[in-house]
């Protein structure tokens, strides 16, 4: 397998080193730079260009968000992954109609951010649990989606949760699928606890069942209701008042 160049791109020294350490320690990945903000980062990929960059968000001068673009430009083919401690759902929509492939929160387990690069790299999105509830939130309200999350072709998917689909955009708006009558009691139940933004884990815990049986629930669900990530089910819950 080759292995998969990165550069992270956080302003705070300590977090860096530390995300840089934590990452060499898996030999799937290879640092081959480190940047403080955008315009550094935009010097090192036009130096080399790495497989996947780690954006922080709150950045001197340019925030991350607002760089995605330029370094897009920069290295066509790069993929770009936010990893930031901003909940904020206007910072996910920007970040999605610039391009990024993913949205991560720096609480996302060490073993989670790690396949989720992989994830990344292998075509799929992913998206913290907490900005997916933020996702189903704007939708609801009426907020403005990004085009991104209005039409796709491609999920945003939950670190280490079910769905995976060939890249593109984020996900699809809900359609009208008939398959929601043919859904149990159960998988509205799991249907509405997914568009809560719980993980099969939380989910697991709150119905006293095993992991393994919500993941095959939800793999029920999206089957019957013809989606393809637990982001798309998420909003078509929200869409037809399930939650």
């Amino acid at each position: 397998m080759k292995t998969i160049e990165l550069l992270v791109v956080d302003d705070h020294n300590l977090f860096r080193r530390g995300l840089i350490a934590l990452l060499s320690q898996d030999e799937r990945f290879h640092v081959m730079g480190e940047a403080g903000d955008v315009g550094e980062a935009l010097r090192c990929v036009q130096r080399s260009r790495p497989d996947l960059i780690l954006l922080d968000n709150h950045l001197p001068g340019v925030r991350g968000v607002d760089g995605i673009a330029a370094l897009k430009d920069a290295a066509p083919g790069t993929s770009v992954l936010m990893l930031t401690v901003s909940e904020n759902e206007d910072d996910l929509a920007a970040a999605l109609r610039a391009g990024a492939d993913g949205y991560l929160l720096k609480t996302v387990e060490s073993d989670q951010l790690c396949d989720s690069i992989v994830k990344v790299l292998a075509g799929e999105s992913v998206v913290s649990p907490e900005m997916m509830t933020k996702l189903v939130t704007a939708f609801r309200s009426n907020a403005a989606v990004p085009a991104a999350v209005a039409s796709s072709a491609a999920p945003l998917v939950e670190p280490g949760g079910a769905a995976a689909a060939p890249t593109g955009a984020a996900v699809r708006s809900p359609r009208a699928v008939s398959g929601l009558d043919a859904l149990s009691s159960r998988e509205r139940e799991i249907l509405a606890l997914i568009a809560r933004g719980d993980s099969n884990k939380v989910i697991a815990r709150a119905l006293d069942i095993a992991e393994t049986t919500v993941k095959i629930h939800v793999q029920h669900i999206l089957r019957k209701l013809q989606l393809t990530s637990r982001v798309q089910a998420a909003v078509y819950a929200a869409a037809h008042d399930l939650t």
